[in-house]
């Protein structure tokens, strides 16, 4: 409503204009006042051809780009920074002094980031912007429709048009590798796991792909369908028994992270990341008990497709737990399962964890803690739930940042 109003005035003042040059040339006469008269015609009809400069049917494409992007799914990790370029093109022979861009990135959860730039359009009437964004936090973006602008020499009126481009990409969460996990591992396969190897773990009934035919495959497992596509000999691949079975609980409970909501609950979620994605590639069957308004239960698997599902979830997961950990857990006790191990994530300490990670135990689960630290937890020197968690033989880690990590589950970050 205020840009129409803006245009109306802006034409009332040209009209103004025009009214009072007429005036003059036909009361005053001369040559003076017919060529201001004949000048300011020429001004009009350069400003009502405006409305036909080919900007309202603007075409471009959009390019955007980061070091070490994975170009298959266009996923990036959070923290990181997009090259985006856009290459714009204005049909028509209108003279454009310069075009300004307007894009606009918008978040799954509807905050919104705006861009703009300008160019000043080549003799083909087309050009290319580019810009950077900040640094993006997980979850999914969408570039929206492009708008681009110009106005007149005068810049008394404007004129739009807009491209679709919409592009869509996800902003996983950060991880950090881990170079060792001898501390977990231990709890999870027990002292003698470096006596086992994956292969000898029994197969189960569940078909898991297709592999090349071996001599010897009973008959009973030839892939009949695949063979006669493939004209070659091919068996079914069965999943096995998976040795160790961790399943990693992220405690999405608001009033746990305190005041530092937002920068220790994205700790909690990048660090539950690098520890499901550390797992899953040495081939161990990890799952997520996701605890928040909705419980979300993904059971342990390996593979590539459990990875993308578990990554999937904490792209979009969020700190609105209704409930403190431990009502959590036993609203989550149909879906525990017995002989696993669990890395509990969680801001939470004294009573609550203890309580928590006696539950597990009662469950014939392996628990383990991964604390989320704060400063505040730091300056209350008050360890004895630790003492407490760690003489009943469960492994207790602290971090107050993620690259902290890899340091702590090597041992030297033992709480």
């Amino acid at each position: 409503m205020t840009a129409i109003k803006s245009t109306r005035l802006r034409w009332q003042l040209v009209a103004v204009i025009y009214t009072t040059s007429l005036c003059y040339f036909l009361f005053q006469g001369g040559k003076t006042a017919f060529m201001l008269f004949m000048i300011l015609n020429l001004l009009l009809v350069y400003l009502l051809l405006g409305k036909w400069s080919g900007i309202n049917k603007v075409t471009g494409s959009r390019i955007y780009s980061m070091p070490g992007m994975m170009s298959h799914d266009h996923s990036l990790s959070a923290g990181s920074s997009l090259e985006v370029s856009l290459q714009v093109k204005v049909p028509g022979y209108y003279p454009l002094p310069y075009v300004i861009v307007r894009d606009q990135l918008q978040r799954h959860n509807g905050q919104r980031l705006a861009f703009e730039t300008s160019f000043v359009p080549n003799w083909k009437r087309s050009g290319q912007v580019a810009y950077q964004t900040p640094p993006l936090q997980r979850g999914e973006y969408r570039f929206t429709n492009t708008q681009c602008l110009s106005y007149d020499v005068f810049g008394l009126f404007e004129h739009a048009g807009q491209f679709g481009a919409e592009s869509v990409f996800s902003v996983l969460p950060q991880t950090v590798a881990l170079r060792q996990w001898n501390g977990v591992q231990r709890g999870i396969r027990g002292p003698y796991s470096h006596a086992i190897a994956s292969r000898s773990a029994k197969e189960t009934t569940q078909i898991n792909g297709v592999r090349e035919y071996l001599y010897g495959d009973r008959l009973s497992r030839v892939h009949w369908n695949a063979t006669a596509k493939t004209g070659e000999w091919k068996s079914k691949a069965f999943e096995r028994e998976s040795l160790p079975r961790t399943l990693v609980i992220l405690d999405r409970n608001p009033s746990g992270y305190s005041g530092e909501l937002a920068t220790r609950f994205e700790i909690a979620v990048s660090a539950a990341a690098s520890l499901l994605e550390n797992g899953l590639k040495d081939d161990t069957a990890m799952g997520l008990l996701s605890i928040g308004e909705a419980m979300t239960m993904i059971g342990p698997r390996a593979g590539m497709d459990q990875r993308n599902l578990l990554l999937k979830h904490l792209t979009f997961v969020d700190a609105d737990a209704p409930r403190p950990l431990y009502s959590s857990l036993k609203r989550a006790d149909a879906m525990l399962e017995p002989g696993s191990f669990a890395v509990v994530v969680t801001p939470e300490t004294g009573v609550e964890v203890i309580r928590s990670m006696e539950f597990l135990s009662r469950k014939g689960i392996t628990p383990c803690l991964l604390h989320i630290s704060s400063s505040v937890d730091a300056l209350s020197h008050n360890t004895s739930w630790k003492k407490v968690i760690r003489e009943r033989g469960w492994p207790v880690f602290e971090i107050r940042q993620l690259q902290e990590l890899p340091a702590a589950l090597e041992g030297s970050g033992m709480a």
